[in-house]
């Protein structure tokens, strides 16, 4: 099962203060043995939403929309994706995780897709594998 971890943006992260020496060996630590246990697929830290944009779809029409957008506890800091066997695997990695803020601060943990998730849906021509 993959599992996309997300972490979610405080106001420190929003404001784009960088993290400690100590938290970023901490992190590093952390991604090291996400590594050896052959869990992580990939991580990385995310910009200031200051630094972002977002599309907005209705219908045919495209609006862009400039960052930092105002909903901090919405925007996601930083991410991994992880290869896990069930999500009680990937809430158990979350706990031994280094709070990746200063303060109190929150990661969401979300199930990807998988094609089988589609089966009922796919058909021969789309590549059903």
């Amino acid at each position: 099962m993959r599992v996309m971890v997300l972490v979610k943006a405080t106001t420190d992260s929003e404001a784009g203060l960088l993290p400690t020496t100590e938290l970023f060996d901490a992190m590093g630590r952390f991604n090291d043995e996400l590594a050896a246990a052959g869990i992580l697929l990939a991580a990385d830290g995310l910009k200031p939403s200051s630094n972002g944009k977002r599309v907005a779809f209705d219908g045919a029409s495209r609006m862009v929309i400039d960052g930092p957008f105002a909903e901090t506890k919405e925007v996601v800091a930083g991410f991994w994706l992880w290869q896990v066997k069930d999500m009680d695997e990937a809430v158990a990695w979350v706990k031994r995780c280094p709070n990746p803020m200063p303060g109190p601060s929150e990661i969401e943990i979300r199930p990807l897709f998988e094609m089988s998730d589609f089966a009922d849906v796919v058909t021969p021509d789309r590549g059903a594998a």
